[in-house]
């Protein structure tokens, strides 16, 4: 299956009780032992490490607000079997939605590089230069789906919590 990057928005509340309580995450972000996503729930599937690429210019950190977009936020609790989650608060998901809409599809698509993507270790690193266009696609779908997620949790004022799974 692979790394998957996941997203999931929560109220400032929520937020707070799991920053408090972090032995209570594992069964938010897996409800039902696994068999049901968290509510307001994206994955990007394997393009995580691409988009945050594409955003930062380096394969990890970067310039905040993009930075946060993936990769982002303050580590809680414990590894979730690529790390722990991460947690972003109502003012990061504000910052990084506004980042992600003044940033063009046509300014994101232009920094696509594969070459670079690869000798950098994107994960998944063997698809950029080999795919080419159709790992930019991928990336590309993964990617318009993160920006409403961002647009949409800035907008209820929600935080968001951040894994690999």
């Amino acid at each position: 299956m692979g790394m998957v990057g996941c997203f999931a928005a929560v109220s400032p509340e929520s937020l707070g009780e799991l920053k408090d309580n972090p032995d209570e995450i594992e069964s938010y972000i897996y409800p039902n032992d696994g068999e049901d996503e968290p509510p307001n729930y994206l994955d990007v599937d394997k393009a995580w490490h691409g988009i945050h690429f594409m955003l930062t210019g380096s394969a990890d950190g970067g310039e905040e607000p993009l930075s946060w977009a993936v990769l982002g936020g303050e580590e809680v609790g414990e590894d979730m079997g690529y790390g722990p989650v991460r947690l972003l608060t109502p003012q990061q998901v504000k910052a990084v939605a506004a980042a992600l809409a003044a940033l063009s599809e046509d300014g994101f698509r232009s920094r696509f590089a594969p070459q670079e993507m690869e000798a950098a270790g994107i994960y998944p690193d063997v698809i950029w230069v080999r795919d080419g266009q159709e790992a930019l696609d991928y990336v590309l779908e993964n990617y318009r789906q993160l920006v409403v997620f961002y647009s949409e949790a800035a907008a209820r004022g929600d935080g968001a919590i951040l894994w690999l799974s």
